[in-house]
C-alpha cells in the first residue's frame, strides 16, 4: 500500500474516532415529553450545567433562563452526579444525568436517600 493511500486511511480513521468519541456528551438542547421544557445542557467548567432554554406553556416563561442543574460531575461513563433543582415544587433533589443514545437522555432525581426518585428519558 502507498504512502498517500495509508495517510488517507489514518486521518479517516482519527475522524472516525474523534466522531464518537463527541457523540458520547450530554451538550445540547434536550426536550422534554412531559411538559415540551427545551433544557440546554452545557459545560461550565469542566462541569455539567444546564438551563431551561423554551417552554411550550407560555404562562411559564418565567423559567426560561433558570439554571436547574449546576456542577454535575462525570460519576461514569455517559454519567453524571450534582444537585437538581425541580422548578415545580422549588426543591433541589439528588441528581443524575445519564446518556442513553445520541437522542435519548435520562435525568433522575431523588429524595430521601434515593428511596423516592422521578426520571424522565429526554429526547433531542
Amino acid at each position: 500500500m502507498n504512502l498517500a493511500r495509508r495517510f488517507c486511511l489514518a486521518a479517516a480513521s482519527l475522524v472516525a474516532l474523534s466522531v464518537s468519541a463527541s457523540a458520547a456528551d450530554p451538550f445540547g438542547t434536550w426536550t422534554r415529553p412531559s411538559t415540551g421544557a427545551q433544557i440546554s445542557f452545557y459545560d461550565c467548567n469542566g462541569k455539567l450545567c444546564a438551563k431551561i432554554v423554551g417552554v411550550k406553556d407560555q404562562s411559564k416563561k418565567d423559567m426560561v433562563g433558570k439554571v436547574i442543574m449546576s456542577g454535575a460531575a462525570k460519576s461514569g461513563d455517559n454519567a453524571w452526579k450534582g444537585d437538581l433543582l425541580n422548578l415545580e415544587d422549588g426543591n433541589t433533589y439528588s441528581g443524575t444525568v445519564t446518556l442513553i443514545s445520541a437522542n435519548a437522555l435520562n435525568l433522575k432525581g431523588c429524595a430521601l436517600a434515593g428511596l423516592i426518585c422521578k426520571d424522565e428519558t429526554l429526547k433531542k
